[in-house]
């Protein structure tokens, strides 16, 4: 039943890369609704709710979205609960033309807004958590279906070793049936293999979205290293006096290094990014929920929020609430310190959390009522995306586990039809050990760069960004080349072979 089921899974992946707009708009809209609540329960209409959604780039799907409704009614003039039920007739998303058109049967039945609104919130939360475990499943499917590549492709590299590693084929070629050339291998395991790679990071991309936005500064700083690194190897191959680095014995290490080179910095950069952002998403529903309660007992907004950033355990978070705390005593506007967290977090969820704190207080004067929802509303984002982690991590041991297996297979497979092929069986010629050995490196670099590219899958699918994929390829690489040069020297010894 499991396996009738993948080919559903992936049509459903194609699917949503064929309506990206109706993903974005699903993603975006349990935020929109929020502050669509908050608002209303502030005594602000849903018609200038849109108004303040047209500033609020963070979701940039329904500020489009903003923009063509405030167009439609102060530029054509129509009503805007007409111009929000076409809209909604338009839309692809089903939840969220349940969410506009349900809002204009309200208004014009005189029913209760806010408890309207509230409801339809409950509803769309519930309907985001079920489709975060679908979501789970997909991936877990993807995870399944890469692995089963690499078991292909290890098949592959054993084919090859069996072909090359003993003249008894020969009789074969002899006949006109075609052999299987270096250039063939060389085209499967440096330009195939990897392609493979990208078409599943593509998928994953697809399926899985990050919080942190304006990623930028990982990606340059491996950028710079690549271009060393790149050189280094085109010197290696070209100049020479640097051509013993390409020799079977000192290869692999080299390239490792390269690779680390890449990685190493950029994962650097990326942890110190992610520390704090992690801190924030998991502190900011503590964090409300101070305010909320601080709010309750009659403090006013600006107080509450200076009360609820003097708490400790924040973690790297506290830096932030401690610039914000010193620029409201200084009497800063809050949309001005708005601005100074952006600069310091890059996780959208906060950052829209924080925004729809500002208008709240800003409009609506940060009533209670509002802040409870808020609050409320934060706790279950935040246990989502937990629970989502959770699920994740184990795919991540799952990639050590391949990246050893796929190292210690070859290396076994290779050295043991070299020892048989030594025994001089009838029909059966061995290739010198020093060809053995170039054999082996390129096998070898093959799987270093494989495992390389598989930390990249491996950093999407468990943190939703390609930039975690440094500090994973870092340790996939790693974990490689400790396997290959492991299994080679011991493997070798037990079958009584001599490194040239």
């Amino acid at each position: 039943m499991q396996v009738q089921l993948k080919p559903k899974i992936f049509g459903k992946m194609l699917s949503r890369f064929m309506e990206e707009d109706t993903s974005e708009i699903n993603r975006e809209l349990p935020f929109a609704a929020l502050l669509f609540t908050i608002l209303a329960a502030s005594g602000v209409t849903l018609y200038e709710s849109w108004r303040k959604l047209r500033d609020v780039e963070h979701l940039p799907t329904f500020q489009r979205e903003a923009k063509e409704v405030i167009r439609q009614v102060e530029v054509l003039g129509y009503d805007p609960l007409t111009v929000m039920q076409r809209r909604a007739e338009k839309t692809k998303s089903k939840v969220y033309r349940e969410f506009i058109l349900g809002y204009v049967s309200a208004v014009r039945s005189g029913g209760n807004i806010v408890n309207y609104l509230r409801s339809k919130l409950r509803s769309i939360f519930e309907i985001q958590s079920a489709a975060a475990f679908r979501s789970i499943e997909r991936l877990g499917t993807l995870v399944e279906a890469y692995a089963v590549m690499l078991i292909v492709t290890l098949c592959s590299y054993i084919l090859f070793i069996v072909f090359s590693s003993t003249a008894l084929f020969d009789p074969m070629k002899a006949s006109g049936v075609p052999g299987i050339s270096t250039e063939v291998v060389a085209l499967l395991i440096f330009v195939l293999t990897p392609l493979i790679s990208v078409i599943f990071m593509v998928f994953a991309h697809i399926e899985r979205k990050g919080n942190l936005v304006e990623l930028k500064k990982p990606y340059k700083v491996a950028a710079v290293t690549a271009i060393g690194a790149i050189a280094f190897l085109v010197s290696a191959f070209t100049i020479p006096q640097l051509r013993y680095l390409t020799a079977p014995q000192v290869a692999p290490l080299v390239v490792t290094v390269c690779l680390l080179a890449i990685s190493i910095p950029a994962a650097g950069v990326y942890v110190e990014i992610a520390r704090i952002n992690n801190a924030a998403e998991n502190a900011m529903p503590s964090f409300l929920r101070d305010v909320t309660e601080a709010r309750k007992t009659g403090l006013s907004p600006e107080k509450s929020i200076i009360h609820a950033a003097k708490r400790p355990g924040y973690g790297k978070f506290s830096e932030v609430l401690a610039l914000i705390k010193s620029q409201m005593e200084w009497g800063v506007p809050l949309r001005k310190i708005f601005g100074s967290v952006k600069r310091s977090l890059q996780t959208w969820p906060v950052l829209v959390n924080f925004l729809i704190l500002v208008e709240t207080i800003k409009t609506g004067g940060g009533s209670s009522l509002a802040l409870e929802i808020l609050t409320e509303y934060s706790e279950k984002q935040r246990d989502v995306e937990v629970n989502k982690k959770a699920l994740l991590r184990p795919y991540v041991i799952l990639a050590f586990i391949w990246s050893v297996l796929i190292a210690l297979t070859t290396t076994l497979v290779a050295l043991t039809v070299y020892a048989l092929a030594s025994l001089s069986l009838p029909g059966a010629t061995p290739t010198p050990f020093h060809v053995l050995q170039e054999q082996m490196n390129f096998f070898s670099l093959g799987i270093l760069l494989q495992c390389w590219l598989s930390g990249f899958f491996v950093g999407k699918v468990n943190e939703g960004t390609f930039a975690a994929g440094f500090k994973y390829s870092a340790m996939l690489v790693l974990t490689a080349h400790i396997s290959l040069a492991l299994s080679q020297s011991l493997l070798g010894g037990m079958l009584g072979l001599a490194q040239a």
